[in-house]
């Protein structure tokens, strides 16, 4: 299929639907002090609603998926940004940490999940021979409101209350979301499934999908990325703290997994393009593992620095990959669906990593029993990562 100039208005629109719902997902960072002292919680207690998010968004990316692909990406993605807008509304009215629960980690997960799989998802049918390039610079949008959101956010609560800035943050959702949600369409040549096996583009069923080893290889090398890709979200800024910096630098350092991010989804994209994206992935695999030698190490601002951009640079490369990998081996026949399914492998990682990290320190102190661990599910990661890569060629 030849490109048409919309193909890029579609990276454009994805890229302004990813920065605003993983900005909202990262601001957690920027919240975490607030909700701590709010309902007198202890950091575990706090990173359940991290975990919570995520394991509602990468659980239910797959229904959004299948959604996607039988009434579109438009619908689909403005139903989750209303319900990320009235998540947000709610938890600034929330009176104990149940609620927040509820409010942020189900119905902000629930809206997140609506957007993230359909929208970056909607993305590769429409290209060809610039796949790679298209989806970096698509999912960069994770990197550019992992950077800016977080930071915008702790820079409001200090001159208003959290809660006036959750309320603020529910609007630009509602507003620049539903803007951007309006234009996704449909690739031409893709039409609307009735399920697992409908429409009539090349490729695989998702039914198909799952009976092949490639998709079972690749599966099993996100599950055992995700702790690894979700824990620093949660806890390099508590982390920064207990080290005596000062908050705007601790929240910062999430917003600089973020410049990292992009980074890596600018250059990696067009790298994977040329060397190989499933030799990327495994490359990529190894290299985030590898970055938290960095944040082991870290007694003052200059290793934080570089851990926080290393390791944005690492994981931004792995989640671009992702899709364009399920294009290249499963084609477009079912690739929300699929790439849906595929994230749900990140699901318990993003849940338990960042709480079971949080009662780690809540023992020990420190966090170096779980940076060990990291280490050994990255190198596991990368070896999973490879098997995947043997397991057969990309045919479409």
């Amino acid at each position: 299929m030849k490109e048409t100039p919309y193909a890029w208005v579609m990276v454009w629109a994805t890229f302004v639907c990813l920065a605003l719902i993983f900005g909202v997902s990262y601001s957690f960072a920027a919240f975490f002090e607030s909700f701590a002292a709010e309902f007198s919680a202890k950091r575990a207690d706090v990173s359940w609603i991290f975990g919570l998010s995520g394991f509602v968004y990468f659980v239910f990316g797959a229904g959004g998926g299948m959604l996607a692909d039988r009434f579109g990406p438009r619908i689909v993605c403005s139903a989750g940004m209303i319900l990320m807008a009235v998540g947000l509304l709610a938890t600034s009215w929330a009176t104990s940490l149940w609620a927040v629960y509820l409010s942020y980690g189900l119905l902000v997960g629930l809206g997140i999940a609506l957007v993230y799989t359909p929208s970056i998802a909607s993305v590769q049918p429409w290209f060809t021979t610039r796949r790679g390039l298209a989806g970096g610079i698509a999912s960069s949008g994770v990197g550019a409101g992992t950077l800016l959101v977080p930071v915008l956010v702790a820079m409001a609560i200090g001159p208003i209350p959290w809660r006036e800035a959750m309320q603020l943050l529910a609007l630009v959702v509602l507003l620049l979301g539903l803007l951007a949600a309006g234009l996704l369409r449909r690739a031409p040549g893709v039409q609307a499934t009735s399920g697992a096996g409908g429409g009539s583009s090349s490729g695989l069923s998702l039914r198909e999908t799952l009976r092949t080893p490639t998709f079972r290889w690749l599966y099993l090398a996100t599950v055992l990325a995700s702790p690894v890709m979700f824990i620093p979200f949660a806890h390099v800024s508590a982390s920064a703290r207990d080290l005596g910096l000062g908050e705007a630098f601790a929240v910062g350092l999430v917003g600089l997994i973020g410049v990292g991010s992009l980074v890596g989804r600018f250059a990696i994209g067009w790298l994977a393009d040329r060397l190989g994206r499933a030799q990327t992935l495994v490359l990529m695999q190894l290299s985030m593992g590898a970055s938290y030698l960095l944040w082991g190490a870290a007694g003052g601002q200059g290793l934080l620095v570089v851990f926080a951009l290393w390791f944005g640079l690492s994981y931004g490369s792995i989640v671009s990959l992702l899709p364009a990998i399920c294009m290249d081996y499963f084609g477009g026949k079912s690739v929300a669906s699929v790439v849906g399914t595929l994230y749900s492998g990140a699901a318990f990682g993003n849940l338990l990593g960042p709480v079971l990290a949080g009662a780690v320190f809540d023992v020990s102190g420190h966090y170096l029993g779980v940076m060990a661990v990291c280490g050994v599910l990255s190198l596991s990661a990368t070896w999973a990562s490879r098997q995947m890569q043997r397991s057969g060629l990309a045919r479409y």
